[in-house]
């Protein structure tokens, strides 16, 4: 059994968040010593795989329905799957900003806005940011 403040320590999330989780029900504690919060030592795997999938961009609410009963995760494979590919275009684009950044770090035109190469970047930027807000106005919740 981990206390809250060992449960912190060993994951690295403060014990607010912890106690934030608990009241979303992602985790459950096991009960208390004194006024400390008490947790099964499975709780640290639970909580690192809240962790990977926030860090994969998913919502706590898509987290909590995919944790399963008992702790036990049901991954859907088509939601990964699809989380992947958006994982990859976005790769995809940040290898394409970075880029862009470095041709214009590099650029010899005497200003930006003269290099043809810059004019592309910065109308496929706004092509981009027009795009996904078209985007959330269709799907508001695509966690």
């Amino acid at each position: 059994m981990l206390d809250i403040s060992e449960l912190s320590r060993a994951s690295g999330f403060s014990p607010s968040k912890l106690r934030y989780y608990e009241e979303v029900d992602l985790i459950r504690s096991a009960g208390r010593r004194g006024l400390k919060r008490l947790y099964e030592d499975e709780v640290k795997t639970r909580i690192s795989l809240i962790s990977l999938a926030q860090t994969a961009g998913f919502s706590l609410g898509v987290i909590k329905e995919t944790m399963g009963s008992e702790g036990r995760p049901d991954l859907d494979r088509t939601v990964l799957a699809a989380k992947a590919d958006a994982i990859d275009v976005r790769i995809k684009e940040l290898t394409a900003l970075r880029d862009g950044l470095r041709h214009v770090m590099n650029c010899t035109a005497e200003n930006h806005l003269d290099c043809p190469r810059f004019q592309r970047i910065i109308r496929v930027a706004l092509t981009k940011k027009q795009s996904d807000a078209k985007r959330s106005k269709k799907n508001p919740d695509n966690g």
